[in-house]
Formats: C-alpha cells, sequence, structure tokens
C-alpha cells in the first residue's frame, strides 16, 4: 500500500494519544503543542529530531474527529492534520486505516463498528475491550482475519523487554510484581501485557483475585506456572514498574521511562502489518486472555 492515510479518532479523559500518535507520523507545530493538556506530550517530542525520529515515511494522519470540535481543531493544529470532520463516518472513503485513539473499553465496538463494517484496518487503543463478551463482539463484526489490530504499546517499550542475559540469571520465572498509577480498567493492562506477552511458558489461567481499598486496586493472577501481583495506585503518583522473581533466587527490576519509542513501535507494527507481514500480528488468543485478566480483576 505504501504510505498510508490514517484517520484517528477519540478523545477519552485523561488519554493524550490523538496528540503523540499523530505528531508521531505528521511531525508537529511546536508553539500549539505547547498548549496540549498533558505537559508530558511536548517535553518527549521536542528531544526528538524531525523527521529522521518519526513515522513521515510510513504514513500521516490526514482526518481527526473528536466528541468536541474545538478540541479536534486544537489537536490538529498541534500535530498537523489537515481535516476536521464533523461525524467520524465522514472520513471513512478518505482514510485506508483508523486509530481508534480512545481508552473507554466499553464504547470502543461502538466506535468501532461503522469502521469495521467498511473493511479499514483498525487500531484500537488499550483496553480493546473491558468484559469478554465486549471483546468477542468486537471480532465477531471482523470482515477479515486481522482487520483489527490492539495492544498496550508497553508490550513494545524496549527497556520493560527482558534480556536473553537477564532470563538466564532468573531461570524459570516465577512471581511478577508490577505497580501501575490510575485505574483499573484503563491502566492495568500496561502491565498485564508487557507481563503476559513476555511469559509464553506460563500455561493456562487459573485464577484472579482482587481487594480494593482506599483508591489502591490489588490483584493477584494465577497461571499454572507462575503468578503475578498487580497494583493500580489510583489518584497516587507511582512509576511503572515491574521485579521479575526468578527459581534461580534472582530478581530483575524493569522501570518505564520512554513513551515516544514504545507508542512509534506500535504504530510502526500496525502500518507493517496493513502492508500485509501479517506474522507480525500479536495472537488473538492472547489479547483475550489479557481482557479476561482484566474482566476478573474488575470484580
Amino acid at each position: 500500500m505504501g504510505k498510508i492515510r490514517f484517520g484517528v479518532i477519540g478523545m477519552s479523559e485523561g488519554n493524550g494519544h490523538p496528540y503523540s500518535w499523530s505528531a508521531i507520523f505528521n511531525g508537529f507545530n511546536k508553539e500549539a503543542m505547547a498548549n496540549c493538556p498533558f505537559p508530558g506530550i511536548p517535553e518527549y517530542l521536542n528531544k526528538r529530531s524531525f523527521p529522521e525520529d518519526f513515522l513521515t515515511e510510513q504514513g500521516c494522519v490526514t482526518h481527526i474527529y473528536t466528541q468536541d470540535f474545538d478540541l479536534s481543531k486544537e489537536i490538529a493544529l498541534a500535530s498537523n492534520i489537515a481535516h476536521i470532520v464533523s461525524s467520524p463516518e465522514d472520513m471513512i472513503c478518505e482514510v485506508d486505516a483508523i486509530l481508534l485513539a480512545t481508552d473507554d473499553g466499553e464504547n470502543h465496538y461502538k466506535m468501532a463498528k461503522p469502521f469495521i463494517e467498511a473493511g479499514l484496518p483498525i487500531y484500537i487503543d488499550k483496553p480493546f475491550a473491558i468484559s469478554i463478551g465486549d471483546a468477542l463482539r468486537i471480532y465477531e463484526i471482523e470482515k477479515y482475519p486481522k482487520q483489527i489490530f490492539t495492544c498496550s504499546a508497553l508490550r513494545f517499550a524496549n527497556e520493560l523487554i527482558l534480556t536473553s542475559e537477564e532470563r538466564e540469571a532468573l531461570g524459570s520465572i516465577i512471581h511478577v510484581e508490577a505497580s501501575v498509577p490510575k485505574k483499573w480498567d484503563t491502566y492495568a493492562i500496561h502491565v498485564i501485557e508487557p507481563i503476559v506477552s513476555q511469559l509464553p511458558l506460563r500455561g493456562k489461567l487459573l485464577d484472579v483475585k482482587s481487594i480494593k481499598k482506599n483508591g489502591f486496586h490489588h490483584s493477584l493472577i494465577e497461571w499454572e506456572n507462575t503468578a503475578a501481583y498487580i497494583k493500580t495506585t489510583g489518584s497516587y503518583k507511582s512509576p511503572i514498574s515491574f521485579t521479575y522473581h526468578g527459581k534461580n533466587n534472582t530478581s530483575v527490576n524493569k522501570v518505564f521511562v520512554d513513551s515516544f519509542s514504545c507508542f512509534k513501535n506500535a504504530l510502526n507494527l500496525f502500518t507493517t502489518i496493513i502492508n500485509r507481514n501479517e506474522d507480525l500480528f500479536i495472537d488473538q488468543s492472547e489479547t483475550l486472555e489479557i481482557i479476561e485478566i482484566i474482566d476478573k480483576g474488575r470484580k
């Protein structure tokens, strides 16, 4: 397909992806981006060199829709988006693929449906859904295999990936502890997905037990061969961090630091898949397992 024309759809509370994802393709207007309500975004964008650090060769975000036209204008100015539409369906015949950049998983079926039915490839932001039922509803309307791409971009954060040396030092991974700020529904996936993607020998998911207290959400996840304790800290600030414990009585700590690179890696993978390198696609069963953990952990 070559250079891909994207339409971006947003916005949900506390999520600045329409700004950042669009800028990773288009570059950005430094003056306008300085007014972005998510100060971390201009901070990390300003540390990069344009165009060499961006995805301008792979694609361009040409259209935007948000629920607020004035906000759409602000994002379009900041992220160099040429066209603002007042109805999301207006972009269907104008773009090659969709970036659904909201993290309100309970609304993803309704928002994604027109584009899936139109046959457009679509990247649905995390969490894909917050219940297995909703996830299956979305997959049921797929027009062709691998039309829908979804993930937490932290899956592709280089600083979180265990090296071969670390794996050798750990031996079999028997327990993982992880912490992430904000809410379980929207942010727990940022630690669940990196864990699941790195533990292919975890075995079958057996149980998820949760305790909610004073704004914190604690969950113990049990697989056949390992377990994980995950804590979301609500309004209390917390780094996104992991500790892997191995059978060799050793531990490895990982801390997330680079938003730009993991977003870029995920978006680059989506463009590669659109151009028919489908071998890189994330297995649907793995996505459903992650959603099952989120779903069970909510109860």
